[in-house]
């Protein structure tokens, strides 16, 4: 079992929106590096922090497990899609996506402000200058330790 930590920004889709569905594909991954780890690196079953960035109080705000294998991302085809891809195509998909099932939200928020204070974390993914993916690998240790905190 793999863990791994997820963003996503809770205007778009937030850990509520995530409860509520049960289930849902994440779609829209358009960078190589966060795409070859849910395309060669998820598993089913792998533990997921789901965590909201770009608001008021970015941090760890619930659980997820991956629920599905990797298969070709829909909105790279659609043209009226935000995530439409002109240079992908049906023959040789540039895009995929996971789908992404709920198991239940943290007792509190664990923030990015501790998260940076917390020098049990290590070379967490997450904190590296720089690192803007939107999927990080996570460690079991960084996993407890996270787990921990809420």
């Amino acid at each position: 079992m793999r863990y791994w930590l997820m963003k996503s920004e809770p205007h778009a889709f937030s850990i509520d929106d995530l409860a509520r569905n049960k289930i849902e594909p994440w779609d829209g991954v358009r960078n190589y590096q966060a795409r070859n780890f849910m395309r060669d690196g998820m598993s089913i079953g792998d533990g997921i922090l789901f965590y909201h960035s770009n608001c008021r109080g970015p941090g760890v705000v619930g659980l997820a497990e991956v629920a599905s294998t990797a298969y070709h991302d829909p909105t790279q085809f659609d043209v009226n899609d935000m995530h439409y891809d002109p240079k992908s195509h049906p023959d040789a998909p540039r895009w995929y996506l996971i789908d992404v099932a709920f198991i239940r939200k943290l007792k509190r928020i664990v923030t990015l402000a501790e998260l940076k204070n917390d020098s049990s974390l290590g070379d967490f993914a997450l904190l590296r200058r720089g690192n803007r993916l939107s999927v990080l690998p996570v460690s079991s240790a960084q996993w407890s330790h996270i787990l921990s905190l809420e």
